[in-house]
C-alpha cells in the first residue's frame, strides 16, 4: 500500500493560525501533533517506512477543531510532525544516546519521556520502533527546535496573551488523539481506552468547571470519559495551564478509533459525527468562560 506524505523542504512555515473574523470568546485551541509536512532530509534519516512514522500523529485531529473560528475562537496547528519535533515537550529534553556529540548542559536528559524514547525530538514511534538506525549530529535537533518548536510555542503564548488583555482570563484546549489500545510502553499497555481522557494535571490546570462541563457534554452525548487517566496532560498542558495568572488549560484526547483506521491512517465517516460533536463541546465552552471559572 502506498502513503502519501506531504514533503516538503526546509526550512518551511512551521504553524498556521485559523482565526475567527473577531475573536468573541477567551478560549485558544491548539493542535500540536495534527502536522504532516515531512522533510526530505528527515525521511532519508528515518529507517521506518512513511506509514509507520505517520502513526506517531494524531492526525485529523485538527479537523475534528476545525468549527473553533465559528466559535469566535483561534486554531493553532503545528504543520511539522510529531516524530520531527515534538511541541508539547520542554524545549530540550534529549537523549543523549541519539547523537553523535555531547549534549548541551541545559538540555533535560533525565526526564521520564527522555526514557521512554519520547523527548523533544524522539527516538521511537508510537508503537515503539526505532525512527533512526544512526545517531545524529547536535545541530539537526537545535535546528529542529530553533525553526519550528519555538515559533509554535511564540504563536501559542501570544494567543493566550492577546485573549488575556481582551478578556481578562484564558482557557487553553490542548487538543490531542490516542491510540484505542494501550500501546507497549504504556501502563494501560493492550488494554481498550475510553472514548476521551480529559487531562487537568490532577487539578492544578484548570479550573474544576472546566473538565467538570466537558465531560458533562460529552457523557450527555453518549460517549466515555474517565479524567487523567492514563493522561494527566502534557508539557503544553502544565506550563500554560495557571489559573492563579487567569490562564487556564485542559487536555482532551480523542479516542481514534471513533474516527479513523488506526493501521492505514485514513478517515472514517465518524469524523463528521465526532466533529459536530465537538461543536457542541465549543458551544457549551464558549458560554461557561462567559461567566467566572471555578
Amino acid at each position: 500500500m502506498s502513503v502519501i506524505l506531504e514533503t516538503v523542504d526546509e526550512p518551511f512555515e512551521p504553524f498556521e493560525i485559523r482565526r475567527p473574523v473577531q475573536q468573541t470568546s477567551a478560549l485558544v485551541y491548539a493542535s500540536p501533533h495534527s502536522g504532516t509536512r515531512y522533510t526530505e532530509r528527515f525521511l532519508r534519516q528515518s529507517r521506518l517506512d512513511p506509514l509507520t512514522l505517520r502513526k506517531s500523529e494524531d492526525s485529523f485531529v485538527d479537523e475534528i477543531f476545525a468549527a473553533a473560528p465559528d466559535h469566535g475562537s483561534p486554531l493553532l496547528c503545528a504543520l511539522f510532525p510529531r516524530a520531527f519535533v515534538d511541541p508539547n515537550r520542554e524545549p530540550y529534553e534529549l537523549d543523549p544516546s541519539m547523537f553523535q556529540e555531547p549534549l548541551p548542559e541545559f538540555a533535560n536528559s533525565r526526564s521520564p519521556r527522555v526514557a521512554a524514547g519520547l523527548g523533544t525530538v524522539a527516538r521511537i514511534v508510537a508503537n515503539g520502533e526505532q525512527i533512526y538506525d544512526a545517531r545524529l549530529p547536535v545541530s539537526d535537533a537545535m535546528n529542529r527546535i530553533e525553526l519550528y518548536y519555538r515559533p509554535y510555542h511564540a504563536a501559542l503564548a501570544e494567543l493566550i496573551e492577546q485573549t488575556q488583555d481582551m478578556f481578562g482570563h484564558c482557557t487553553l484546549i490542548d487538543c490531542h488523539s490516542m491510540p484505542s489500545m494501550g500501546g507497549p510502553l504504556e501502563r494501560d499497555a493492550g488494554r481498550q481506552r475510553v472514548d476521551f481522557v480529559l487531562g487537568d494535571c490532577h487539578g492544578t490546570a484548570c479550573a474544576p468547571s472546566l473538565i467538570n462541563t466537558v465531560g458533562e457534554v460529552l457523557s450527555d452525548l453518549g460517549y466515555t470519559v474517565v479524567n487523567n487517566i492514563p493522561y494527566a496532560g502534557g508539557y503544553n498542558t502544565r506550563h500554560y495551564g495557571q489559573p492563579a495568572q487567569g490562564v487556564h488549560a485542559l487536555q482532551i484526547e480523542i479516542n481514534r478509533a471513533l474516527y479513523m483506521d488506526e493501521e492505514r491512517i485514513e478517515r472514517r465517516p465518524g469524523i463528521t459525527r465526532l466533529a459536530e460533536d465537538m461543536g457542541t463541546v465549543m458551544s457549551a465552552l464558549s458560554d461557561l468562560t462567559a461567566r467566572s471559572l471555578r
